[in-house]
């Protein structure tokens, strides 16, 4: 008999994966997961919307961003399982896309391009946040813990 090697192979871990796969599969992580994907896509085009004239390196931080973060989205959406472990990274994507107008270098920027990235920065925040939490109550949850926390099994 042919075991699979590494951490595929452990219980553990598959059970782990399923878990989260099933914390994915419901409709308020569906949802989350949709509103950080259009949170994503707007902070993506949001120079083009809003009209970063001279803000060129703005521009370009919010384009990749928004992609990056939109991209995390579709993988949460589609396989949490597989992608829970990044799952931490689009609050920080939202964290940074509120302090990016003060910090990346170019033409200071305007009240649109602020307003704009504080907003967007605050809701994928938010989406990410609700997404992450969503995932860890239900592992909670399945596992039947209802206070406390367990060291080492978070």
């Amino acid at each position: 008999m042919v075991r699979p090697t590494g951490l595929a192979g452990q219980t553990d871990v598959a059970e782990l994966r399923q878990t989260f796969d099933r914390a994915g599969s419901t409709a308020p992580a569906q949802i989350m997961d949709g509103l950080t994907f259009l949170a994503g896509l707007y902070l993506a085009i949001s120079p083009w919307v809003v009209g970063f004239s001279g803000a060129r390196s703005l521009a370009v931080n919010n384009l990749i961003i928004g992609l990056a973060v939109a991209a995390l989205a579709l993988g949460f959406a589609s396989a949490f399982g597989r992608t829970y472990g990044v799952s931490w990274m689009t609050p920080l994507f939202g964290i940074w896309t509120i302090v990016a107008p003060w910090i990346v270098s170019g033409r200071p920027a305007t009240t649109g391009t602020i307003w704009n990235n504080v907003v967007t920065g605050i809701l994928i925040f938010v989406f990410g946040a609700g997404a992450l939490a969503t995932a860890l109550a239900f592992r909670r949850q399945r596992h039947g813990e209802t206070t406390g926390r367990r060291l080492g099994n978070w």
